[in-house]
């Protein structure tokens, strides 16, 4: 009987830490994959101002209405757009921290 407790404490002292590096691993992956999603969502949305929707938005900063499907897989967050002149700024930021960060392109429209 007590070398079956002493190998059960073993392996709870062994299998413990194991386990939170996992779950670790799990919310650096999904933060990973958020950054990625939204990185996706406004590098495409930058191509459709550049090539020239970017004449229906007014100067200065407002929020930026995006209709891909993908934003299901992001958490709550914002896009936003910040028109002056030619220069563009589109940013996704996450509302929370350890949603993968802030998403910011910049480029001037031609």
């Amino acid at each position: 009987m007590a070398d079956m407790l002493c190998a059960l404490g073993l392996v709870t002292a062994i299998m413990l830490p194991l386990s939170f590096s996992f779950y670790g691993e799990q919310k650096l992956l999904r933060s990973h994959y958020h950054h990625a999603v939204a990185m996706e969502i406004v590098d495409g949305e930058m191509e459709i101002l550049v090539a020239g929707e970017w004449q229906a938005m007014p100067e200065g900063t407002q929020a930026y209405a995006v209709k891909a499907g993908a934003t299901k897989s992001l958490p709550p967050g914002k896009f936003t757009l910040t028109r002056t002149g030619k220069a563009l700024r589109l940013e996704w930021v996450p509302d929370k921290g350890g949603s993968g960060g802030k998403v910011v392109r910049e480029a001037v429209a031609r």
